[in-house]
């Protein structure tokens, strides 16, 4: 069963290098993964959905574009 997160869970359980400044940072760019805000003050995100994105960023080597 799919889960919604807070950046924080996110954070703690699937990208543990990450700050919450850095996940904002992506929000505010458009580059990560997809979000949903309830409300102006709540960020949510879909558990698959930012394994997804983290699964669409595997690479071969170190020279290979981003997608």
């Amino acid at each position: 069963m799919d889960r919604y997160l807070t950046p924080e869970q996110v954070i703690e359980e699937i990208l543990p290098n990450m700050t919450k400044q850095g996940l904002a940072t992506l929000r505010f760019a458009g580059t990560g993964p997809a979000y949903r805000a309830p409300t102006p003050r709540k960020i949510l995100y879909l558990e698959s959905e930012v394994r997804e994105w983290v699964e669409a960023s595997a690479r071969t080597q170190t020279g290979q574009a981003v997608a």
